[in-house]
């Protein structure tokens, strides 16, 4: 699927079309099949069935394929029943890019403005901003964000300060670093989290 923005195609109809639902089941279940040390003793089938019974988690779901996040099953709340996906993507989503941290940043930009900021990108797509301690987990799966970096959730006492944080990995470690909010760049965008 391209990567495409978000905002691209903004509708209320939070569904999909059985042909899309059939492509998006194919891609997340390859990917799955593919991956199996991100979710060791989960079955494809249970995380299908919960799938299919959530058609707005679904349709989530097809927001972060189709802005380049490559969405995976990285764990299971056995208190909730629920399935954890991530952005799993090698690198930053293409398709959620040079944007700044959220609309406050975003308005307060006087010239050169980003089109849109991740915390309203990730609402509209039905999904949370990993936090730092979900970024780390992502990276006990593998390698991300080597080239890239990624905003995550924000502490507010940070965030009213003018500031927001942001990770990548270089050097075999994980980074967690600070920008003002308002700033954005090609090779940044943000990771998301949903639970189905």
């Amino acid at each position: 699927m391209r990567a495409t923005r978000a905002r691209d195609i903004k509708s209320n109809k939070k569904d999909l079309s059985p042909e899309q639902r059939k492509e998006l089941l194919g891609a997340l279940k390859a990917r799955f099949e593919k991956n199996m040390n991100r979710h060791k003793g989960l079955e494809w089938a249970k995380v299908q069935a919960k799938l299919e019974a959530n058609t707005e988690k679904l349709w989530s779901l097809n927001e972060m394929e189709r802005t380049g996040g490559e969405p995976d099953v990285v764990g299971h709340d056995k208190k909730t029943g629920e399935y954890i996906f991530y952005d799993c993507s090698a690198e930053s989503p293409k398709g959620r890019r040079s944007v700044c941290y959220d609309r406050e940043a975003l308005e307060s930009r006087r010239e050169h403005k980003p089109e849109d900021n991740a915390i309203d990108m990730a609402a509209a797509m039905g999904i949370e901003l990993l936090t730092e301690e979900q970024y780390r987990e992502l990276q006990n799966l593998g390698d991300f964000d080597t080239k890239t970096s990624s905003w995550v959730k924000t502490p507010s006492a940070i965030r009213k300060l003018g500031g927001a944080l942001f990770c990548d990995r270089r050097y075999d470690t994980v980074f967690v670093y600070h920008n003002g909010a308002e700033s954005y760049y090609a090779a940044r965008a943000f990771r998301g989290s949903l639970r189905v």
